[in-house]
């Protein structure tokens, strides 16, 4: 009885052992799969077009000044009647034409005691905003518009508030496309650099978009938009 207990406990031994070293075999050679699996690359891919702006915000700033209130107030609309109808003439609709209050500033209620007294008591400084879709149609009015100052209008454009601005509001719509591209340039790049280590690419291993940058093309054309995006790729690798 007792050697039949040393028997089985023998081979019981036998089968642990023999258990745990194919375990052992089992996890050495999936760590070593792992550990070739998870070679990779990461690189960058980068894609970038010019667009023509879809929106033109354009504020018209011009100013006057009067010692008496009321015709302040009667030459601020009268002006900004004649702007109204050269931009309507000019192919620039109502609809496209806003106008706010304009700021009056007295400057008798500025001088803080000094004894330089102003020439004209009161100042305005009046807003047209035009915000069209038509660019073209904006920008030829834009180089004309001089002619209104023929009529004694006095533009300011040497302030922020007076900055006209191009938006580009089709970014949902070109985005796909630009991914794409970005996307397969990066993989252009991935695929080079592992035919030079003398590897092969596998798949995606993680990608990430990176952000969306618009900005006008150059100073002289603020109408024509650089959207660039780079994404960046991992992909995996293989001997």
């Amino acid at each position: 009885m007792q050697e039949n207990n040393k028997t089985g406990a023998g081979l019981l031994g036998l089968f642990i052992f023999l258990g745990l070293a194919a375990l052992g075999y089992f996890l050495s050679s999936a760590a070593i799969q792992y550990k070739l699996y998870d070679r990779s690359v990461t690189v960058k891919g980068l894609s970038e077009k010019e667009y023509k702006a879809d929106i033109v915000i354009w504020p018209i700033t011009f100013s006057l000044a009067d010692n008496s209130l009321t015709d302040l107030y009667h030459d601020v609309d009268l002006q900004s009647e004649m702007i109204f109808k050269y931009l309507n003439k000019n192919g620039i609709s109502e609809e496209e034409i806003t106008l706010v209050s304009p700021a009056i500033t007295d400057k008798s209620a500025q001088q803080y005691g000094s004894n330089n007294q102003a020439e004209f008591r009161y100042s305005a400084l009046q807003t047209v905003t035009v915000y069209s879709a038509n660019i073209d149609v904006v920008r030829h009015v834009m180089s004309s518009l001089s002619e209104l100052g023929k009529h004694g209008i006095v533009f300011t454009g040497n302030n922020y508030q007076s900055q006209t601005e191009y938006l580009f509001t089709r970014l949902n719509e070109v985005k796909p496309e630009m991914i794409e591209e970005a996307t397969t340039k990066a993989r252009e790049v991935a695929k080079k650099f592992a035919e030079d280590s003398q590897s092969s690419l596998g798949k995606i291993k993680r990608a990430s978009q990176g952000q969306f940058s618009i900005a006008a093309r150059d100073k002289n054309n603020p109408h024509i938009k650089r959207v660039r995006v780079v994404s960046t790729v991992e992909y995996y690798l293989s001997d």
